[in-house]
């Protein structure tokens, strides 16, 4: 999800929610810490020059049980964010604490947010040797392309 869409989606909302990965709702009073962009720039295992920017929610949870963020709230902070950063309309990251701080993608299901599982990833699979996943085929559809290749006027013989 990129900052043009999370804020098209926030006006429609009366509450904001946030669902781990787990099915677990971030607890309802929790505050958006900060706001930003983070830019990466690295070289990839195959030596590769590589650069990366996302746009950076980060989500809290202190005692202040009867807080709660309004969507208009966090549309205006990314309003703000947006006029003061100079960010662009960048994918979202969101940063929140469990047992150490865990990076997610972030995903709407209609009703509420949805923090994605994150992964890491060759990116020079070629160059470490790493082979392309096999094509997975169904033997049933492979007798039907025979049959359907190897009919009068298929052109396979």
């Amino acid at each position: 999800m990129t900052l043009s869409e999370i804020k098209r989606i926030l006006p429609e909302l009366n509450e904001l929610y946030f669902e781990l990965p787990n099915g677990e709702r971030v607890p309802q009073h929790f505050h958006v810490t900060e706001v930003g962009t983070i830019h990466k720039h690295f070289i990839d295992c195959g030596g590769t020059e590589r650069k990366e920017s996302v746009a950076n929610f980060q989500l809290w949870s202190a005692e202040d049980h009867d807080h709660r963020l309004a969507p208009q709230k966090l549309h205006s902070i990314i309003e703000l964010s947006e006029k003061v950063l100079g960010m662009q309309d960048l994918p979202i990251e969101v940063e929140y604490q469990s047992e150490t701080i865990g990076k997610f993608g972030l995903d709407f299901n209609g009703s509420h947010f949805l923090l994605t599982s994150k992964h890491t990833d060759c990116l020079a699979k070629d160059n470490c040797g790493i082979p392309a996943p096999k094509q997975k085929v169904s033997l049933a559809s492979i007798g039907k392309q025979e049959d359907a290749c190897c009919t009068p006027g298929g052109g396979c013989c």
